[in-house]
């Protein structure tokens, strides 16, 4: 807007002082050159011939011009040129023709004598009512122009400054009116990440005020819910497994009695509630997740794969299932804690064994930055891979198969995210699914750019939904 609002006022500006410049150079020419001829009309005796000299050299310094001055005859008299053509004839002249017919003529024509363009002024010398000579003015155009270009520089260097100062206060005003929006935005981010202690400074524009206060409005609401929400939680969980215990303390006790006509109920009842006691448990998992403190540190993925091997391979005996392990590379780190980043895996692990067929093999591969769980179970369809993911949600193999919670996948993704990472699905060729949990690789001498970002995200991460 600025560089616009000086090209519309700049422009038609230099060409009004271009013009201005242009006419005034010409009014001087025809004012000097009048003053010359009313002086002259008494000097054309040669008695006189230094006077008249010295009038024309003055002019001609005046105008930075040549003045020449000439008799009835169109002869030469006074030259204030270098060297000056005294007594030549200039009758073939057009402007002196013009002047020693009485006219006065301004006109700019190209001098074969000089190669260039000039402005010729020539107005007649009258004593008496006689035109007794003629005086004529040049100048040269090229100096005029240059006059005129100078005027049109000096308006571009006025307007060159004009802007710079103008961008440089834009540029003042802009910094200061961004800083608390870019401020606003840093907090707005670590809220995003988790840090709902962040709060907005109130300053700035009055709007800019407001805008902060009704942000730091919704934070607190945000924060509210999700306290009472994982409160909630937390809190029917544990009011839940003391009578869960209760009744598996009962039926087991009943079972004990003697075998019934009911024991087989009893042995399905006792399996409902292991199963509802399993839910409990992960969903203060997920409850509990934003509370707490556990620190980050370095993990050998494929010494993490080894381990589950060893946890599960009982499980998998019972099940009727091979656990295998392989190693696709040497070496490599990750930044985790570990307990969160071993239950993730436990999590993918126990979902391949109870989808897999008895009989199959469940291989686990270590690599540097991710370990695989492959299986060979009925697999997901694509529009199912990211429903598995949401809490209490399950696939139609999930629904028409073994029972479960639906929060495994929710509890390994949550976990593994908290440190930057990502569990992910995929079909496994030939049949099956391929679980493959990744994390961010350790910098040599240092821990992973996400340690950081997971103790800010701790807050308030995994708060059911």
């Amino acid at each position: 807007m600025l560089l616009l609002a000086i090209v519309a006022l700049g422009v038609p500006l230099a060409l009004n002082l271009s013009a201005r410049v242009n006419a005034e150079v010409r009014t001087q020419a025809q004012g000097q050159a009048d003053l010359v001829a009313a002086t002259a009309a008494d000097l054309l005796d040669p008695r006189h011939r230094a006077t008249l000299t010295s009038l024309a050299n003055s002019s001609a310094n005046s105008i930075r011009g040549r003045v020449l001055i000439v008799d009835s005859n169109a002869q030469v008299l006074v030259d204030s040129g270098s060297p000056p053509q005294i007594g030549q004839s200039y009758e073939s002249r057009q402007e002196i023709e013009s002047a020693l017919d009485g006219h006065q003529v301004q006109l700019q024509r190209y001098s074969r004598t000089l190669r260039q363009e000039i402005l010729a002024t020539a107005v007649p010398i009258i004593r008496n009512g006689t035109t007794v000579g003629a005086v004529r003015v040049t100048q040269s155009v090229a100096a005029l122009n240059a006059a005129v270009h100078r005027v049109q520089f000096s308006l571009g260097l006025i307007a060159l400054i004009v802007l710079a100062l103008g961008l440089a206060a834009g540029a003042l005003i802009a910094a200061q009116v961004g800083r608390p929006l870019k401020r606003l935005e840093e907090v707005a981010r670590r809220v995003a990440h988790g840090d709902l202690s962040a709060r907005a400074e109130l300053e700035g524009s009055r709007e800019q005020r407001s805008l902060a206060g009704s942000f730091n409005e919704m934070t607190d609401r945000i924060a509210r819910l999700l306290h009472a929400q994982r409160n909630f939680v937390a809190d029917a969980s544990h009011q839940l497994r003391t009578p869960l215990t209760g009744l598996r303390l009962r039926l087991e006790e009943a079972n004990a009695v003697g075998p019934g006509p009911a024991a087989a109920e009893i042995d399905a009842a006792i399996g409902e509630v292991d199963r509802l006691s399993h839910t409990v448990e992960e969903l203060l998992v997920l409850s509990r997740g934003g509370e707490r403190q556990i620190a980050g540190g370095p993990i050998d993925l494929g010494e993490l794969a080894a381990s589950a091997l060893h946890r599960w391979e009982a499980k998998a005996q019972q099940t009727g299932h091979r656990l295998e392990l392989r190693a696709q590379d040497e070496g490599g780190l990750a930044w985790a804690a570990r307990l969160d980043i071993d239950r993730a895996l436990d999590a993918l692990i126990e979902n391949a064994l109870q989808y897999s067929a008895p009989g199959t093999t469940v291989t686990i591969v270590g690599s540097v930055g991710a370990v695989e769980v492959m299986d060979r179970g009925p697999g997901l369809a694509e529009d199912e891979r990211a429903v598995v993911f949401e809490r209490f949600r399950r696939g139609r193999s999930g629904r028409s198969g073994p029972q479960g919670s639906g929060l495994g996948l929710s509890i390994a993704r949550e976990l593994t995210r908290a440190w930057g990472g990502e569990v992910s699905l995929a079909d496994r060729p030939g049949g099956g699914t391929i679980a493959t949990l990744t994390l961010p690789r350790l910098s040599d001498g240092g821990a992973a750019d996400t340690q950081p970002r997971a103790q800010a995200d701790a807050e308030d991460r995994f708060a059911p939904a």
